[in-house]
């Protein structure tokens, strides 16, 4: 059960309107997250927008967005971002298998920039919270920051550890909410892991 109502359509605040509309008329429905974020008025407006600018056509290549999205969702345990992703990712080409091994974090199929990215996104969100400033400023290992450095420009670093925060904090709100699934289950292989 959601931690907080799940507004209609003609419950949302004339503000967030707008972006309601739009999103329907992509999705067709109310999706649980947008439902659950009408309840504080104005802040759909500027989740969509914010959402489909870090989330869309950019510097970066959207697979790496895609698997980078799940391989978070993963490591956070949330079912509704992993089942959003999943499908996002499998609808933009990426296979089953490679879902599973993103999962499971077996990186060895996939490009020097895709695993790099994994592991980036690993670290982010596994790392990143339990290393105090005092044992490593920015909280992931200067290998894979340096390394980073070297195979990203500056635009696509800016949008991949965007991605990554950003699927960081959307898994762990979507995980608290407890938002029951709007879109299909994650593969099995991929759900095993959650």
């Amino acid at each position: 059960m959601s931690l907080v109502p799940l507004l209609t359509s003609d419950e949302f605040s004339s503000v967030d309107q707008p972006a309601l509309t739009q999103g329907m008329r992509a999705y067709g429905e109310v999706l649980n997250t947008w439902a659950g974020i009408g309840n504080s008025p104005g802040l759909l407006a500027t989740y969509l927008p914010f959402l489909r600018q870090v989330n869309g056509p950019g510097s970066l290549d959207g697979r790496v967005k895609e698997l980078v999205a799940v391989r978070v969702a993963v490591l956070n345990h949330c079912r509704y971002t992993t089942s959003h992703r999943c499908t996002s990712a499998l609808a933009k080409g990426v296979s089953v298998d490679e879902l599973t091994a993103v999962a499971g974090g077996d990186l060895g199929g996939f490009t020097e920039q895709e695993r790099l990215a994994l592991r980036l996104a690993e670290e982010m969100t596994v790392s990143l919270p339990a290393v105090p400033v005092e044992s490593g400023l920015t909280g992931v290992s200067t290998d894979v920051r340096d390394e980073a450095q070297q195979v990203f420009d500056a635009a696509q670093l800016v949008e991949l550890v965007m991605c990554i925060s950003m699927w960081n904090a959307l898994s762990r709100f979507h995980r608290v909410m407890a938002f029951e699934l709007d879109m299909p289950e994650p593969p099995a292989p991929v759900a095993a892991q959650l």
